[in-house]
């Protein structure tokens, strides 16, 4: 989670006008847009997770495979 850095009076005009619009208080919508945020750094980390190529089998599994195996192969 990074750490929320602080807005500058022009950022923190702009973000209480979008607030507003929205029917909400600053502190609810900065904290939403935070969440927001965070859900989205955790779906691409998941996504990022899913796309690693899996493990190449340990030594124990594949001389199990081995053993599996018919003598002739």
């Amino acid at each position: 989670m990074q750490p929320i850095k602080p807005l500058t009076e022009g950022q923190r005009a702009y973000e209480a006008k979008r607030a507003a619009k929205a029917g909400m208080s600053l502190d609810k919508w900065l904290a939403l847009k935070q969440r927001e945020q965070e859900a989205e750094a955790k779906a691409k980390l998941k996504l990022a997770e899913a796309a690693k190529p899996p493990k190449p089998p340990g030594f124990f599994t594949r001389l199990l495979d081995r053993a599996h195996r018919p003598l002739g192969s």
